[in-house]
């Protein structure tokens, strides 16, 4: 219920939050949830599921929907690890533990078939990534102002550099990730670019973030798989 499993025969070691930023995905939230579920049962975590969604026809804003989640989730539970998972990702190896490192902000996905199981350039953050609640507030958490796709992996990149911290990622072996693609129209494989950096994060990191965060929240309620969060 709510997508909250505990280990029945033993004690947890690890309590992880599993946050996916969400809207109109329906096919690929339940190929996530057919996979994810039994994936984190067999590490023996403690978790829940959380999928915060955006109502509306405007730009989607996965950024702040993921602040959004953080400071929901943080309402439940002292959770020792916040997961921020896209939604058309499933993860290959058992061994790509759910839980965070100590010290620093975990990239996760660090070997995604659609990038030939390489990282596309050096600063990437995004797909998976693993944070304790003291690293996400440490760096402000997650930009408000990214509308669209593109360009707040960068943000959030530079945003923990600048917090005096540093990326440590899974090693690629461990951290495979096959991407879910229901588009028939993007079976040509562009190479992928990088986005352009609309913002200049340096000056505007501990103005737009978790501090300025503001929101409407519409609704929560407990599915079979999943807390979906609605939120305008």
């Amino acid at each position: 219920s709510g997508g909250h499993y505990r280990p029945p025969h033993c004690f947890a070691r690890y309590k992880s939050a599993i946050l996916v930023a969400y809207r109109n995905q329906e096919k690929y939230l339940r190929h996530l949830l057919y996979y994810i579920h039994p994936f984190l049962q067999r590490q023996q975590l403690s978790y829940t599921v959380y999928l915060i969604q955006q109502v509306g026809t405007g730009s989607f804003n996965r950024a702040k929907l993921l602040n959004v989640g953080v400071r929901e989730a943080m309402k439940d539970e002292e959770w020792d690890c916040l997961v921020l998972h896209d939604i058309d990702l499933v993860p290959e190896n058992d061994y790509n533990l759910y839980i965070c490192d100590e010290y620093y902000p975990k990239h996760m996905a660090s070997a995604m078939d659609k990038f030939q199981y390489t990282l596309p350039y050096k600063s990437f953050f995004g797909g998976v990534s693993a944070l304790t609640p003291e690293h996400y507030m440490k760096m402000n958490g997650f930009p408000n102002t990214y509308w669209g796709d593109g360009g707040e992996f960068d943000d959030i990149a530079t945003r923990i550099h600048l917090a005096g911290m540093k990326i440590v990622r899974t090693s690629p072996h461990l951290g495979r990730y096959r991407v879910m693609d229901y588009n028939e129209e993007t079976e040509i494989q562009e190479p992928w670019r990088r986005p352009p950096s609309r913002h200049n994060t340096r000056k505007t990191w501990k103005t737009d973030g978790m501090n300025t965060l503001q929101f409407r929240l519409l609704s929560r309620t407990k599915h079979p798989l999943y807390t979906k969060i609605t939120v305008d």
